[in-house]
């Protein structure tokens, strides 16, 4: 474990959903490449709780997706710890495609119980969201050796980069909370799962 104590020259990546976004109104579907919704009320209680929890944990930066529910995620905590947004293309979603017009809960319901997407015809392929995922979160690692960072990405996404570590064949193993905090250390080319989807911070969210 040594090896991988911040102190001693590892970064902490803190992989973090975004909050709560809202829905689109009721008994409306959207095509899933069209969906970038702001942040519900209940969202920005949640970004609020996450906020605060981060502002004690000595951030050094604060990197997110370019999406609304990402970026106004990370802007909360932003705003506790001092730290500008620097956008990261590559976090996020996955890019879903052959379903059609689709509720949001029903895109859960398919990777659940499949896996993942991979499987939909015109679908971001498993390699290339694996990929680009561990493409940033590497560049993002060999760039704060020694230091912890925050990622605001999305559910899929964060599934598929921690699928990979873990050896897993699918992309979606886990319902990803909103603002859920997955913690992978990285050291040279080895990396460490530390906690997977903590949502503490969130006892306290209105």
């Amino acid at each position: 474990m040594r090896d991988f104590a911040v102190k001693h020259g590892a970064c902490e990546l803190l992989l973090i959903r975004h909050a709560e976004a809202e829905h689109p109104e009721h008994g409306a579907t959207l095509e899933p490449k069209d969906v970038d919704m702001p942040l519900s009320a209940h969202g920005r209680a949640q970004a609020e709780s996450l906020a605060a929890r981060l502002a004690r944990r000595d951030l050094r930066a604060l990197y997110a997706s370019p999406l609304q529910r990402t970026h106004e995620t990370a802007r909360y905590v932003g705003e506790r710890t001092g730290l500008a947004i620097v956008p990261e293309p590559r976090l996020r979603e996955v890019e879903i495609a052959g379903v059609g017009p689709v509720a949001l809960h029903d895109l859960a319901e398919i990777a659940l119980a499949r896996g993942g997407w991979s499987h939909l015809p015109g679908t971001e392929s498993s390699a290339a969201i694996r990929a680009r995922m561990r493409d940033a979160v590497d560049e993002v690692a060999a760039r704060h050796a020694g230091e912890r960072v925050a990622l605001v990405s999305h559910a899929g996404a964060i599934n598929a980069y921690v699928s990979m570590l873990l050896g897993l064949s699918g992309d979606f193993f886990f319902p990803a909370g909103n603002t859920s905090i997955t913690v992978v250390r990285a050291r040279a080319e080895r990396r460490l799962v530390v906690t997977l989807n903590d949502t503490a911070h969130l006892e306290y969210a209105r």
